[in-house]
């Protein structure tokens, strides 16, 4: 079951900019992202929602991801949804002919995350905070990947 939605992603082209912006101007709450995340980007917090900016320069050094070029950075923007239960919304999914795009892994810092896309190709993550050690997590690139 979904317990609401957490973050958006947005790929910015001026992460210097974009941090003045949401930290400086907004006055959001900067946060600490995980180590494992190999790639530029900031985290907000305002209430209980965030905001995660991905660098634009940092989306093109990935692979192809599904069927599109990987000049689309538009790829790794995507809304983030918490569920109670990763594995049993996964299945549900699964079961109604909604495949995922990505593997579910660890994020780093407590929380597994699986990837699926929404009728028009928008990336919609779903993700359970497990409170597992995941200091061993690999360095990671933005939200999809070849599965």
């Amino acid at each position: 079951m979904l317990i609401g939605l957490q973050h958006v992603a947005l790929i910015v082209s001026d992460l210097d900019a974009s941090r003045r912006f949401y930290g400086e101007q907004l006055g959001m709450e900067e946060l600490q992202r995980p180590a494992s995340f190999g790639f530029a980007g900031a985290w907000y917090r305002a209430g209980g929602q965030e905001i995660h900016l991905i660098g634009a320069a940092d989306t093109s050094a990935q692979p192809g991801w599904g069927s599109r070029p990987r000049t689309d950075v538009g790829l790794a923007a995507h809304l983030a949804f918490e569920v109670d239960d990763l594995d049993t919304e996964c299945e549900r999914l699964r079961s109604i002919g909604v495949d995922a795009c990505s593997a579910a892994r660890p994020r780093g810092d407590g929380v597994v995350q699986i990837y699926f896309e929404d009728p028009d190709g928008h990336l919609v993550e779903l993700f359970e905070q497990t409170g597992e050690d995941q200091s061993d997590t690999p360095t990671r690139l933005p939200a999809r990947e070849t599965t």
